[in-house]
Parts: C-alpha cells; structure tokens; sequence
C-alpha cells in the first residue's frame, strides 16, 4: 500500500484545518499556499472529503472550506480511506474470491495481520492528536514575489 499523492494532500489539508478547528471557515488560497498543495488539485481533494461529510464548501470570494466534524472525533484513517479507498495490503484480502488458496494460506493470514494493525494505527490517531503540536503542522512558508 502507497499512500498517493491525493491522500499526503488530504492529510495535509485535514491537519490544517483540525488546527483551526471544527467549523472555522479557511480560505482555498490559505491553505493552499501554506501547505504546498496547488490550489487547484485542493479543489479536487475538497470536493472528495465534502462527499465524505468531513468538511463543507463554501462558494464564492469569502468562501473556503471548514470542518465538519470534531478533530478530536477525526482519525487518520477516515482521511486516508475516504482518499484511497479500504486499505487493503494485496488482492487475495481485498478480493479473496480472487485467489483459491486464501483461506488456507500462511501468507495470506500474515497480510490480514498486517492489514489490521495498519488500519488500528492510523484508527487511533486523531487529527487533533496531530494538529496539537505545531511543529507537525504541515506548513509551508508562503513565498514572497520580489
């Protein structure tokens, strides 16, 4: 499992906001340039975590993007899994109907395995747990055009 470019962004963008908290309005252009994601694949990452219920929209020139939920309630994983989907480790725990050994195979217990303590790692981490210490912030200063 990689985590793709859209999940690092929505992670970022998630924090960003947890940091300022559950319904405080944040412009596109803020949290776009103060963690280095392009506006307009932010836009694109937006409206995936909005069909999601984890932040709202709001349109026009005093709109941005808040947060739904409490950052305290919010684990990494929701973020991750509503970007990329389940995580799955390999075909045969995704699918098992795509492999005919899976039920009695090693492997493929040690894959469930892995699977199960990836997800309740990143399950027992909130966004407030990450957005708490600043230095963990992903934020990136904003460069000045001289």
């Amino acid at each position: 499992m990689r985590l793709t470019r859209a999940g690092e962004y929505a992670v970022r963008c998630m924090i960003y906001l947890a940091h300022k908290g559950k319904g405080i309005l944040v412009s596109k252009q803020e949290i776009a340039g103060n963690t280095d994601i392009p506006a307009h694949f932010l836009a694109k990452i937006a409206q995936d975590l909005a069909r999601a219920n984890l932040i709202a929209i709001k349109q026009g020139a005093k709109g941005g993007y808040s947060l739904l939920k409490d950052p305290e309630k919010l684990s990494l994983l929701e973020v991750v899994e509503v970007m990329i989907g389940e995580i799955y480790l390999n075909d045969c725990v995704g699918r098992p109907v795509t492999c005919k050994v899976s039920k009695n195979c090693s492997v493929h217990k040690v894959w469930e395995h892995a699977r199960i303590q990836l997800r309740d790692t990143l399950a027992g981490v909130s966004l407030a747990q990450l957005a708490e210490n600043e230095s963990c912030i992903p934020i990136f200063p904003v460069q000045s055009l001289k």
